[in-house]
């Protein structure tokens, strides 16, 4: 039994869920978003509440129970709260602005690295040293905010570049002289 797929899911105020077939529409203060929902599940909705019951014991079906439940309570997550991750960046003369619909970051390369901000992701900067991602897709989010890290990720010896605020790097001594 997939314990992930057995928790209820509360939907909170000004949260509408409605079932489109091989999807479930979640609608909420933030925005809309759709997530699918697989052949042998079912959504049960009580009392604002929402549980998903299995309606065989196949592998497959198995599988998909706990999958479903967390992608719906992302969604509903999403369309009410919204998800955010926070970038730091370290390294002398490393920043990040906002130009237009652009984040141009200098990461100590010849060139202005430039990001283009994808539909419906809201990016900001503060103090040129911390980048906040903010949606309601938790998926996206998560992309988006690997995609920048990308561009230079933090190095072992001086923790320099661009690591996730919650992120620790292991570091490593460096050459010794000669002795």
């Amino acid at each position: 039994m997939s314990r992930v797929g057995k928790a209820i899911v509360k939907l909170p105020a000004k949260v509408e869920v409605k079932e489109l077939g091989d999807k479930i529409q979640v609608k909420g203060p933030l925005g809309e978003l759709e997530t699918p929902i697989f052949e042998g599940i079912k959504m049960e909705l009580s009392d604002g509440t929402i549980s998903f019951v299995r309606s065989n014991e196949s592998k497959n079906t198995l599988a998909l129970h706990g999958l479903v439940r967390a992608l719906f309570s992302n969604s509903v997550k999403g369309v009410s709260e919204g998800w955010e991750k926070n970038l730091e960046i370290t390294g002398v003369g490393y920043r990040a602005q906002i130009k237009g619909n652009d984040l141009v970051m200098n990461l100590g390369y010849s060139h202005d690295v430039v990001f283009p901000m994808p539909q419906g992701i809201k990016i900001e900067v503060a103090d040129q040293l911390k980048i906040k991602i903010k949606g309601i897709n938790r998926q996206l989010v998560g992309q988006v905010a690997a995609d920048i890290r990308s561009k230079r990720p933090p190095e072992p010896y001086k923790g320099k570049g661009i690591k996730y605020s919650d992120e620790t790097i292991k570091r490593k001594a460096g050459k010794t002289g000669k002795k």
